[in-house]
């Protein structure tokens, strides 16, 4: 493990710690955590958390290098020291993998180029942007592409280093590591369940804006491609056509995304059924917001209100049925 300045805390020690806890299983893994100068790292959470030395005092051959990330990874990415010496290591490593933003010191190290790659769902757009060889998925929790594996925000490291202790010694150690973490040994969907409010740029097109605005007011009305060509004024092919332009989605994506946003508000903060929540928010049914729910998030909407309306569950306060 690499760690450095600033660095999030979770990054360097959740997979460390499902490593050390295999040991106890029967693994015989031996963990280092180097820095560029062999020095102590103050983390993203103001604890300073000792090293191992520098680089020079690991073994030629390298099972696993394992490259955190911090919040700032512009910062990261202008550290040379850093970059040069993940490039330098990753030859003699068996496999490399980042955790969060750690995908940006990999992608400026060149080792990402041409590889699918994860990082945190805030910053997909930004990898995507900034490593444009690199083939950024926004959604799975962690994606290896050859010998080069990397992960999504911060405890998505548990889940990779868990998927590298099941590679290594089985499903069985490696449950018994997800058992003792008290952790899913894989996680139920992917990082959309955990992604922000729906979010697209302002379009300059005045018929696309009166459309948006008209389906962002009533999730529920009819919001057909004829019914929404009258909103804006045009024909249904050219209001496609616009969408496509200033959206990048389809009119018919556009009402799906803002109904699927409006029925996890409802699942977060309401009381209701899941049958209510599917007719307010414009599915119709249940089993078509299930349906939805499942292509785009990964999860039932039941599952999603029991893991996002409440922290409270161990006290009795679990969701309605």
């Amino acid at each position: 493990m690499v760690a450095f300045d600033g660095v999030q805390l979770l990054d360097v020690t959740g997979p460390v710690e499902v490593f050390t806890t295999a040991n106890r299983y029967g693994a015989d893994y031996r963990v280092r955590v180097v820095s560029p100068a062999g020095t102590a790292v103050a983390t993203s959470a103001g604890l300073v958390i000792g090293t191992d030395g520098t680089a020079d005092t690991l073994p030629h051959r390298i099972d696993t290098l394992l490259v955190p990330g911090r919040r700032d990874w512009r910062s990261a990415v202008a550290d040379q020291d850093l970059v040069r010496l993940i490039a330098r290591l990753a030859p003699r490593a068996e496999r490399v993998a980042s955790v969060c933003a750690g995908a940006f010191v990999l992608a400026e190290a060149g080792l990402l180029d041409g590889r699918r790659a994860a990082t945190h769902w805030e910053l997909t757009a930004e990898l995507a942007a900034a490593y444009p060889l690199v083939r950024v998925e926004d959604d799975p929790v962690f994606v290896r592409d050859g010998k080069v594996a990397s992960s999504a925000g911060v405890t998505a490291g548990i889940d990779l280093a868990l998927s590298m202790v099941e590679e290594d010694l089985g499903a069985e150690v490696a449950r018994s590591v997800a058992r003792q973490l008290v952790v899913f040994m894989a996680r139920p969907g992917g990082q959309a369940q955990f992604s922000a409010r729906l979010t697209t740029s302002q379009p300059r097109h005045p018929a696309v804006r009166r459309v948006m605005d008209q389906v962002s007011a009533d999730p529920a009305a009819d919001h057909s491609l004829a019914a929404l060509a009258t909103v804006a004024g045009v024909s249904g092919r050219h209001l496609e056509r616009l969408f496509r332009t200033e959206v990048a989605m389809t009119p018919g994506r556009y009402v799906e995304s803002v109904r699927v946003e409006a029925a996890r508000a409802l699942l977060e903060g309401s009381l209701e059924t899941v049958e209510t929540v599917a007719q307010r928010a414009g599915f119709g049914s249940s089993e078509s917001l299930r349906r939805v729910f499942q292509q785009t998030l990964g999860i039932s909407p039941t599952a999603y209100r029991a893991r996002f309306r409440t922290t409270d569950a161990g006290a009795g306060g679990g969701p309605p049925h």
